[in-house]
């Protein structure tokens, strides 16, 4: 049976070596392009056109036709290889758009000849060229996801946005399309009477709401690689303005290898299920130089699975229900149906048809919240400390260690259709904005109904623990923090850094010690900046604390005069570049008197909340995620235990 997908779903592969079968409305360009892990074009010769019609295990056609065959051997890709995207661009001289034609359709076949998985490509306009699904590696098996995304400006952008831009771009373009200007490629002749049937003849219109054979039109996908955060998107009013929550920056590390040693050993291949059922999952089953980098790609690996599968489900529900909606007042409109049985069977059978869509959309999104469930299984107890809870077993043991993260677990992100498969929020190191914990009770439902007290504790208890963990995970005198609390109304919260003596100063309190650190952290950047600007980083004067710094703001604006005000502002704009970091635990409510003056602070902050709170998007399909902090189980000595190690290793490196 043919899985028909829609876009951004995916089907796993049963057979390595399948069949690719398109079928357009106009004369088109078949072509394949196969990325690395990260979605990326190795070079110009990751792309294989009528002028370079071969890859390790495929071969594109060498002609421009509106019917296309070629097989993809899986097995002989290459292990470097997690991407083998099909490409249809429009060639010159025919027409210029896709929204022009007929819809194109691709589907996956198995040698025998059975579709697999097919995949009509809607919503295209003014688009001449289209990722139309790709097959990628997961878990040590293939599976086939269905894309769709189209590029108004042709080969050349879709190249560029997958990591070739550029004159190799620009000639790569020319060599696939100036062929066929030239006549170098055969033409194939469409038949007489224009246009082809599409394959099964439901698939024809172009518009899906005619056609409830197509099914759903899904969102378009993102780019393949998640982007930084709009700047313009933290913050509540930033929210409300943008019409959304703001996108999470969960980017690839793509980290260079920077020495000669080897790589760590890759765990051992996935253990083969059953017949017919997925490999079962192996934690580390992703690239990666070291354990943590293929533990954190996988993680990132998860969240994109699990957003595109939820964003196929409710793209299914949505058709279903305005499917319905239309039989609906087709049978009211028909006078036959007004009265007498007739009408009630009508209604009755839209609405069987309705709930059958529905419920075949939750058995597909219900296989794969069983897979990812699977995973995160194994994933969440393989974790090192920097990405574990805090309630791991991994964090009653060990040492300091002697080199940094590659990032670090601020919390969890859920979606309602599985609120109990929950994903780590992980944030790359170095951190490039600061963080602000939205400690109001405006910022969202949850926040409304608790007591102001209780909110205010529980914004510092995230920010301490935050402190702790990155203290925690990097080596000893890599970072110093320092603290603000003018009023020392979060000395409660404060109590195990001071007690583990780990801060770099005590708390500052009143107006003189929020400007003697401001003025301390200021002087920290400036000398920096000039230094490098200088070439020289390593002539600071010695009074300079080299390591990395982390100033905790509580209760802004407190204590903060207008001097003092400018001087955050800079530290949030100019710090993270040379390594001083934000954490803010503020109320914007509190500093409106500022007006404006404070609008591009807030935005340069990722904001989070202290209580569950659905206000972070994905960078693929934007859906809302419940985040949900990450806090020592109450009663727990973890935290303290993990401070007593960071003191104990700061005086052993100085003794």
């Amino acid at each position: 049976m043919t899985a028909e997908l829609v876009r951004g779903q995916n089907h796993p592969l049963s057979r390595n070596r399948v069949e690719i079968r398109v079928s357009a409305g106009a004369a088109v360009l078949a072509l394949a392009a196969t990325a690395d892990e990260g979605g990326r074009l190795a070079g110009p010769r990751a792309l294989a056109h009528p002028g370079a019609r071969a890859l390790p295990g495929l071969e594109v056609p060498d002609r421009v036709g509106d019917r296309h065959r070629f097989t993809v051997d899986l097995d002989a890709v290459g292990t470097d290889v997690h991407h083998v995207r099909v490409l249809l661009v429009l060639p010159p001289g025919g027409p210029a758009r896709f929204g022009a034609v007929a819809v194109p359709h691709v589907a996956v076949a198995d040698p025998e000849g059975a579709e697999l998985a097919g995949y009509t490509v809607t919503g295209l306009d003014s688009e001449s060229a289209v990722v139309a699904l790709e097959l990628y590696r997961r878990q040590a098996a293939w599976k086939v996801r269905a894309v769709g995304q189209g590029y108004a400006g042709g080969l050349g952008a879709l190249l560029a946005d997958a990591g070739l831009a550029g004159p190799a771009a620009a000639e790569l373009t020319a060599a696939a399309l100036g062929l066929v200007a030239s006549g170098d490629v055969t033409l194939a002749a469409l038949p007489t009477g224009g246009a082809p049937t599409l394959p099964r003849g439901p698939r024809a219109p172009q518009d899906p709401a005619q056609d409830p054979a197509q099914g759903p039109a899904a969102p378009p996908p993102g780019p393949p690689d998640p982007l930084p955060a709009p700047a313009a998107a933290d913050g509540a009013a930033a929210v409300a303005a943008a019409g959304g929550p703001p996108t999470i920056d969960y980017a690839h590390p793509r980290r260079r290898r920077t020495t000669a040693e080897a790589p760590e050993p890759a765990p051992r291949p996935a253990p083969a299920g059953a017949p017919g059922e997925p490999p079962r999952p192996v934690a580390g089953d992703a690239s990666g130089w070291s354990m943590d980098e293929r533990l954190y790609n996988q993680v990132w690996g998860m969240f994109e699975d699990l957003a595109r599968s939820v964003a196929a489900y409710r793209s299914a529900v949505d058709f279903a229900d305005s499917r319905l909606d239309r039989e609906l007042d087709a049978a009211l409109a028909d006078p036959r149906h007004r009265l007498g049985s007739s009408g009630d069977a009508a209604r009755d059978t839209a609405r069987a048809r309705r709930d059958d869509l529905v419920a075949q959309a939750r058995a597909v999104l219900d296989r794969d919240l069983v897979q990812l469930s699977a995973e995160a299984e194994v994933v969440e107890p393989a974790l090192p400390a920097a990405y574990a809870r805090w309630a791991a077993p991994v964090w009653h043991g060990g040492a300091v260690p002697e080199e940094g993260p590659l990032a670090l677990r601020l919390g969890d992100l859920s979606l309602p259709e599985r609120p109990g498969l929950r994903i780590p929020m992980l944030m790359r190191l170095p951190l490039e904005r600061g963080l602000w914990i939205d400690n109001g009770r405006t910022g969202s439902e949850a926040a409304m109904t608790m007591d102001t007290e209780r909110l205010r504790r529980l914004a510092m208890d995230m920010a301490v623990a935050h402190a702790a963990r990155l203290l925690a995970v990097h080596p000893a005198g890599r970072f110093a923090v320092h603290v603000i609390d003018a009023a020392g109304a979060g000395a409660p919260s404060l109590a195990p850094l001071v007690r583990a003596g780990v801060l770099a100063a005590p708390p500052a309190a009143g107006s003189a010690g929020v400007t003697r650190t401001l003025e301390l952290l200021t002087r920290r950047v400036d000398l920096v900046q000039m230094a490098l600007r200088a070439g020289s980083p390593e002539d600071l004067p010695p009074d300079v604390d080299r390591a990395e710094q982390l100033l905790i703001v509580h209760d802004f604006p407190h204590g903060f005069d207008d001097r003092a005000v400018t001087r955050l502002r800079y530290l949030a704009d100019e710090g993270p570049a040379v390594g001083v970091h934000l954490l803010m635990v503020a109320d914007r409510d509190e500093a409106s008197a500022y007006g404006p003056l404070l609008d591009p602070l807030w935005r340069s902050l990722m904001r989070l909340s202290p209580v569950p709170d659905s206000h972070l998007a994905d960078p693929w399909v934007q859906h809302a995620w419940t985040f949900e902090p990450d806090l020592p189980p109450t009663g727990s000595r973890v935290l303290d235990q993990a401070l007593e190690r960071v003191a104990r290793a700061r005086r052993s490196s100085r003794g």
